[in-house]
């Protein structure tokens, strides 16, 4: 057993039909009578819309509809509004109205829905978008991420004065104030932290049907978890109860935040598939997914480091300026702030921060999760700013790092932003890296590289990510008839090996054959809850939930055995 036990290297469960293109992802699938869509866009980064013609295109050949956001009105449907909670106690400011399925009076980004053409092909939606006329009235725009503050900035919001969507500040400001007071030597850095895109293997997709003889749709679609999907989708979006929309996953080509929530386009195509009476398939191009998928990071940074005369960290200031792009999305405001916080001092043994993040509105793709949810860009700010320090002390950075690492006799530790660790031999860690760089052979190397033309470095930075989050996760073990074992559990594979994994812990504790053990993941209706795959919590989280189960059913065995 062994053999296949949890740990031990063995050939993915998933693999023989991902690397024969046998996956079935969402672009794969095509359902009986279906239509194609289209998703018209703004070309404008903040624009009045003084009216849509859709006659011409509703004329075309072959298509079925051509909605805009006067239809949504008039259907009644909702819109996209944040889930993280934020409240004014954390400096959220009233925000403005929900992001909508379709804009309608003003699109405030490139790129984002002003109507939907369906079509009996792909082709036929293709040539009716372009008979689609808007008429756009540009206005001005802030793309700038430390403009949007400006005083003359234009307002994307008229509800939102100067463009901030929170003020949101942690840490002690009086004892950060006092180290900074008695510092031997400051460091002060100014920082960008760019804008980026997930930009998976799997172009984002999605397909809607309606079975009006049942009143219920069913979403095909990658997600990182279907049950968050299928909450917004049905309870802020179609206003129906949960039971009334299915959302099934399967294979995903990549995700990593960018498939966690729900999106205008998912919502269009179930809309569609009611109001036409047939499905509607939806599949982005490359560059389309690069509009339609959440940014993430977008900071811009004023960082300061205070050190005693031996260069031990002291205390630690921060303020950022934080793009969310247009609208709220769902965890938009949490990233910046609460998770940006977390991390900030990270494992060192600062005892002092005082941070100050204010997240703006720009004329942007809205900004989420992607990667590490605010971590990475605390990371990001303490290793520059700590590289930036040797500088100035004259020392070696790992040298610096090696003299503030929290040490393995503080564990547990609790951080100054309040994180606890557990354990740990940092400096341990740090010397073993270097070792296994070789940087003591650094400089030879690099005289070798220069003498033929090229340049060499050694980059160093410690990181510790935050994992897991909340232990929200159902597991369900069911025996089949045949002897075999279905693991169904409330997370999704991106890729990351889950069913390779959730079956090696099952065969592993319960001493059945690996290849006995099915996993099932990515279908509402079987799977009764989930809280979805982020935070890298599939094994820390699914993880533990699939021992749990697998130790109730090994409790029951052993009463009846007994019996």
């Amino acid at each position: 057993m062994r053999k296949y036990g949890f740990g031990q290297s063995v050939r993915r469960a998933e693999d023989p039909r991902l690397l024969t293109g046998r996956g079935r992802f969402t672009a794969d699938i095509d359902l009986p009578d279906q239509a194609w869509g289209f998703v018209v866009r703004s070309p404008h980064a903040h624009a009045e819309i003084a009216g849509i013609d859709v006659a011409a295109a509703r004329a075309a050949p072959g298509v079925l509809a051509v909605l805009t956001g006067d239809d949504v009105a008039a259907d009644g449907l909702g819109g996209f509004a944040p889930l993280d909670g934020m409240g004014a106690a954390e400096g959220a400011l009233p925000p403005p109205p929900p992001r909508p399925v379709l804009a309608r009076a003003r699109a405030r980004f490139v790129g984002e829905p002003v109507a939907f053409v369906v079509a009996a092909t792909l082709a036929h939606a293709l040539d009716a978008a372009e008979r689609v006329e808007v008429a756009y009235e540009p206005l001005p725009a802030v793309t700038d991420t430390a403009a949007a503050l400006a005083p003359e900035a234009p307002q994307i919001w008229p509800q939102v004065r100067e463009n901030v969507a929170v003020d949101y500040r942690a840490g002690n400001a009086a004892a950060t104030e006092a180290a900074f007071a008695r510092a031997a030597r400051t460091v002060r850095l100014p920082l960008i932290n760019n804008r980026v895109m997930g930009v998976p293997m799997e172009p984002v997709a999605a397909i809607g049907d309606y079975h009006a003889g049942e009143g219920r749709y069913t979403l095909h679609c990658p997600s990182q978890g279907v049950h968050v999907v299928r909450k917004t989708l049905a309870e802020d979006v179609l206003h129906i109860p949960g039971w009334a929309l299915r959302v099934v996953t399967g294979d995903v080509g990549g995700g990593f935040g960018v498939r966690v929530f729900a999106i205008p386009e998912q919502a269009l195509v179930l809309w569609a598939a009611r109001r036409l009476g047939r499905p509607v398939k939806w599949v982005a191009e490359r560059t389309e997914t690069m509009l339609v998928d959440v940014h993430a990071r977008d900071h811009v940074t004023e960082a300061e480091l205070a050190l005693d005369a031996e260069g031990r960290f002291l205390a630690l200031r921060v303020e950022t300026v934080a793009a969310l792009g247009a609208y709220l999305s769902p965890d938009g405001r949490d990233v910046p702030t609460r998770g940006y916080a977390a991390s900030i001092t990270g494992i060192y043994d600062l005892p002092h921060f005082c941070l100050r993040t204010r997240a703006v509105y720009t004329n942007t793709v809205p900004t989420d999760a992607y990667r590490g949810a605010g971590r990475p860009e605390a990371m990001y700010v303490i290793e520059r700013l700590v590289d930036a320090a040797a500088v100035e002390l004259g020392i070696s950075p790992d040298e610096l790092r090696r003299r503030n690492l929290v040490p393995p006799t503080s564990m547990p530790f609790t951080t100054a932003p309040g994180e606890v660790i557990d354990s740990g031999d940092f400096p341990a860690n740090l010397a073993l890296a270097l070792e296994l760089a070789d940087a003591d052979g650094l400089e030879a190397r690099k005289a070798a590289a220069e003498a033929r033309g090229r340049r060499r470095g050694l980059g160093v930075a410690v990181y510790m990510k935050i994992n897991g989050g909340s232990p929200d996760e159902l597991a369900e073990a069911r025996f089949d008839s045949g002897g075999g074992l279905t693991i169904l559990i409330g997370n999704q594979d991106n890729g990351q090996g889950h069913e390779t994994m959730y079956a090696q812990l099952a065969a592993d504790r319960l001493g059945v054959p690996f290849e006995s053990v099915r996993v099932v993941q990515g279908d509402s209706d079987r799977v009764a809850h989930g809280r979805g795959t982020g935070g890298s919590c599939a094994l820390s989280v699914g993880g533990a939930a699939v021992v749990m189960v697998v130790d109730k059913i090994i409790e029951a065995g052993k009463r009846f055995a007994a019996h």
